[in-house]
């Protein structure tokens, strides 16, 4: 076992985190299911939602059988709905090419839907025993800072030379599991992008950023480019106790989630909210930040009679506001139909009004 390794996996044993809920289990099931939900989220965040994923589909089996409508709703709120897209294409993968089972060596975990080379080395080690390395965000920025590697990790040459670190740190098989964990651990409890606690690092002593006192240089921020921002016009039509919500398309941002009618302009809205009659209210515009581009939306409140008029739209309903758990909502939109379900005053009656060009007045 290398130097580095062997300090981690001891350390992890006296430090690391030993009582999360998928690390009771080698169930190859269990362990994937964890590793999309953590990619990019927090693990307070995750714990929850795999709590209740699992009560629901308890196994690959059960959540290959279901619809892409039962896997959404169980996934909103986390984010980044393609991994729910490709997590439900997965367990079909696993079940129509592998007879349910999960493959055994990373290499091989790499081929299915949604699970890339670290995912799959993380499933192996954790599930198999394989010595493969893994390389996730807090893992880049742990080899970065020890190796004092330059560059931005997410750039090609840069990924790469950080590969080279992570596979010749492996420890012996038996080792990988302690080891896997142990090196997740230091990224997210220790060597942290803000208020690293290097005090009670293991590596401290190897550590190049440390030595050199660069720890807060390393690794280089992702290179700054303008963030472009996007507009759309949100029609929040509501009749007695149902609103008008439409399921977006498979794929894309939101994909297979139900959203408010939305419109380029406020003029499409405009007329839009004329054919369902009622007065329409320009409520003041919200602002929602993706990865790639700002969402600057304006939220328009259409009130009509108790019985709502028919859906015209392919994919679009009348959806009771008590029901609205039953349906894959963007957080956004959840909050703000929380909002129209409690008749809150600040949303309408207090709120700041805008015009139809967005302007609040």
């Amino acid at each position: 076992m290398s130097e580095f390794a062997d300090r981690l996996v001891r350390w992890q044993v006296e430090h690391g985190r030993q009582d999360l809920p998928w690390q009771r289990t080698r169930e190859p099931y269990r362990v994937w299911l964890s590793e999309i939900m953590l990619q990019q989220t927090q693990v307070s965040v995750v714990i929850g939602y795999y709590a209740r994923f699992l009560v629901r589909f308890a196994d690959v089996r059960a959540l290959a059988a279901a619809t892409l409508d039962d896997v959404l709703p169980l996934w909103a709120g986390l984010g980044y709905y393609a991994r729910a897209r490709n997590l439900h294409a997965c367990a079909r993968a696993v079940v129509e090419r592998h007879g349910g089972q999960f493959p055994r060596s990373a290499a091989a975990l790499a081929q299915l839907p949604g699970i890339g080379r670290s995912t799959a080395a993380a499933i192996a080690a954790f599930c198999f025993d394989e010595r493969a390395p893994i390389l996730d965000g807090n893992v880049k920025r742990v080899l970065a800072r020890h190796f004092g590697v330059q560059g931005y990790p997410g750039q090609a040459a840069v990924e790469r030379q950080l590969w080279t670190f992570a596979a010749d740190l492996l420890p012996r098989a038996p080792s990988m599991p302690a080891y896997t964990q142990a090196l997740m651990d230091l990224g997210a409890m220790l060597c942290t992008t803000r208020k690293p606690r290097c005090a009670d690092c293991p590596v401290r002593s190897t550590c190049s950023a440390f030595a050199q006192g660069r720890v807060h240089e390393l690794p280089a921020p992702r290179p700054s480019k303008a963030v472009p921002v996007r507009r759309a016009w949100w029609l929040v039509a509501r009749a007695g106790e149902c609103v008008l919500l439409r399921q977006r398309g498979p794929e894309g941002l939101w994909g297979g989630l139900w959203v408010p009618p939305t419109f380029d302009s406020a003029q499409a809205l405009t007329n839009a909210a004329q054919s369902l009659g009622g007065v329409p209210e320009w409520l003041a515009p919200r602002r929602h930040g993706f990865t790639h581009y700002t969402l600057d939306y304006t939220p328009v409140l259409l009130t009509l009679p108790a019985v709502p008029p028919a859906a015209h739209e392919p994919g679009e309903d009348w959806v009771p506001l008590s029901r609205l758990d039953q349906y894959a909502l963007p957080a956004p939109v959840k909050r703000l139909l929380q909002h129209v379900a409690v008749r809150q005053d600040d949303l309408w009656a207090g709120a700041v009004r805008a015009t139809p060009e967005g302007q609040c007045y």
